[in-house]
């Protein structure tokens, strides 16, 4: 069994590197099918990011079927002992996802390697061009709705004195002036801190160090539930992991996202 004990959730390319080859490891590589076939860090499994996501129109971003998550899963030798860590090549974004997915089905054991693949190349590390086979076998997957705001949760929750809506969109998403939906515009009471934001562009995207800091200017606060959304809940894969690195006890993704909230009738929109 991978020994990642004594790690916090995000963890460093030396973390990594030195367990690499341990049994009960597996890396997940949520780049692109072009950038892992150039080289990814070794042993790592490919999986392409659009199936973390339903991938339809209003709300791409809700979870997938139970029968994908299954085959996904399967593929990546899922089982209890099995501990992950994932990475992409953007700062977050869709490793955040899939470890939200891994929340959703209620296995703990993971790590987010920080700054993702730029991180791991910026310190000259071994990349490799070998595919691993799928694994062999299936899984039965038993999903957890307490990670996952729905719609109507969100709603119930709107004006709560102890809820911050992180959303983690560009301030042009967030003002309405660019509409990506049948409305632009905001849900209301949310507090926009884009994704980007929150990494650090001169430690190869890795977390910001001061975000704790500037997430509590924002009101963004650990005694408060997060819920958190972009437009299809990948960028805010970023926020949703990024607040739960920083130990705030009550985190939730809004997976359907503004491709929900923006494509509803009566969904309540501040611009």
């Amino acid at each position: 069994m991978a020994d990642f004990s004594g790690l916090g959730l995000v963890i460093e390319p030396a973390d990594l590197a030195s367990r690499l080859n341990v049994p009960g490891l597996v890396v997940v590589d949520l780049t692109s099918a072009e950038r892992y076939a150039a080289g990814h860090i070794p042993g790592a499994r490919f999986v392409a990011p659009a199936r973390t996501q339903l991938g339809k129109p209003p709300a791409p971003g809700l979870l997938p079927s139970i029968d994908s998550l299954n085959a996904l899963f399967a593929e990546l030798g899922h089982g209890p002992d099995v501990t992950y860590v994932v990475y992409d090549d953007e700062g977050g974004g869709w490793a955040g996802r899939f470890i939200w997915l891994l929340d959703v089905v209620g296995h703990s054991r993971y790590h987010y390697l920080n700054g993702g693949l730029l991180a791991w190349q910026a310190e000259g590390r071994e990349l490799s061009t070998d595919v691993l086979l799928p694994a062999q076998g299936q899984v039965s997957l038993t999903l957890d709705e307490g990670p996952t705001a729905t719609l109507d949760y969100l709603r119930s929750r709107l004006g709560a004195a102890d809820l911050a809506i992180w959303d983690a969109r560009g301030p042009l998403e967030y003002s309405g002036q660019k509409v990506v939906a049948a409305r632009g515009g905001h849900i209301p009471g949310a507090v926009n801190f884009e994704w980007t934001a929150g990494m650090d562009a001169t430690r190869a995207l890795r977390m910001r160090q001061d975000l704790a800091q500037v997430l509590e200017r924002l009101g963004i606060t650990p005694d408060k539930e997060i819920i958190t959304h972009c437009q299809t809940h990948h960028r805010s894969g970023f926020t949703y992991l990024a607040a739960k690195a920083l130990g705030y006890p009550r985190v939730k993704a809004y997976a359907g996202s503004w491709g929900e909230w923006g494509n509803h009738p009566d969904t309540p929109v501040d611009v």
